[in-house]
């Protein structure tokens, strides 16, 4: 069964923007939301990149049901994870039983501001498990302390701690992040439909956990005006392989994207108001594994996005699940 939910992008929107579309994503139906945690945006012409824990309080009291997860946050550079772990227990305690923190190991974009080296995968993979272990410490309430290998928290204590404590949910493109992600996670998360994510996921202990996956999808009436918008907002989502994590400003990534033409970013971003386009693409990341699937809009115009997930794709989904 599929569980849909909604993208919320900090790179394209203000913050009270993001506000009123996590409520209207409840509105329309909607289960679960998840948000982007940026400290730049790819590119300078998507325009903004709020502080993500400022605004999930806002969220918090715009909406009563949605599940809001962040999709990612990156605890090992630019925040120290105990700061993580005082951040999430708070947005816990302002939506209880209906926040997820979902971690990764970063982008070079956003953690390169204080300063710090950007270390090669495999030692941010250290970095992140060491992470997880001091959130999970501090959650366990009382003084603590933890003396590792990149991390020293020293007589910290979190006091308002949610009841029930949110999962934590890991990020991974790759089946080496997926068997970490089996091993520490209570839920996974991804961006492409590749199996062997969700295999390496599984076979490391997450066979019955969520598996989450991104799609981002660019709806309007006339599907040239989507491609173009798709084109000029979100060009990014054509760069190859780990390009994504390495470089460290919007203006690097601008002329990146020169390479991207608009034919081959529609090849991979669903533009238009095709009913079935939107289906299969759906049934593409179902048929490799996950079973919680959140759609991200481009562009600005959210509200039509809105409107034809509620009249089109969302009713499919639910008159399944009330079958089951």
């Amino acid at each position: 069964m599929i569980e849909l939910g909604y993208g919320m992008s900090s790179e394209e929107h203000s913050p009270n923007a993001l506000i009123e579309n996590a409520r209207r994503a409840e509105e329309v139906g909607f289960s679960f939301a998840m948000i982007s945690d940026h400290y730049h945006p790819w590119i300078d012409r998507q325009g903004h990149s709020p502080f993500v824990w400022t605004t999930l309080g806002g969220i918090a009291h715009a909406t009563t049901r949605l599940r809001v997860g962040t999709g990612v946050t990156c605890p090992i550079i630019r925040y120290h994870p105990a700061i993580i772990a005082q951040a999430a227990a708070t947005v816990g305690c302002l939506m209880p039983g209906r926040f997820m923190l979902g971690l990764g190991t970063g982008e070079a974009l956003n953690e390169h501001i204080t300063g710090e080296r950007w270390p090669a995968f495999d030692e941010r993979a250290e970095m992140l498990e060491e992470a997880v272990a001091i959130i999970r410490q501090l959650w366990q309430g009382g003084m603590q302390s933890y003396d590792g290998i990149y991390y020293t928290v020293e007589n910290a204590r979190v006091y308002d701690l949610p009841q029930p404590l949110p999962p934590i949910y890991l990020a991974a493109s790759g089946p080496k992040a997926g068997e970490l992600a089996g091993r520490l996670g209570e839920g996974l998360i991804s961006t492409g439909p590749d199996p062997d994510v969700v295999h390496a996921f599984e076979g490391a202990g997450g066979h019955t956990r969520p598996k989450l996956a991104q799609i981002v999808v660019c709806w309007a009436e006339d599907e040239a005006e989507a491609r173009r918008t798709a084109h000029e907002k979100w060009p990014n989502a054509g760069l190859p392989g780990e390009l994504s994590q390495q470089l460290p400003l919007p203006a690097h990534y601008e002329e990146a994207v020169r390479l991207v033409t608009e034919e081959k970013l529609a090849e991979q971003i669903v533009c238009g108001p095709d009913v079935d386009r939107h289906l299969e693409r759906i049934q593409k990341y179902q048929d490799a594994g996950f079973d919680h699937i959140y759609i991200g809009q481009i562009g600005p115009d959210q509200e039509g996005f809105f409107r034809f997930y509620e009249r089109e794709i969302l009713p499919r989904f639910r008159a399944e699940r009330a079958a089951a």
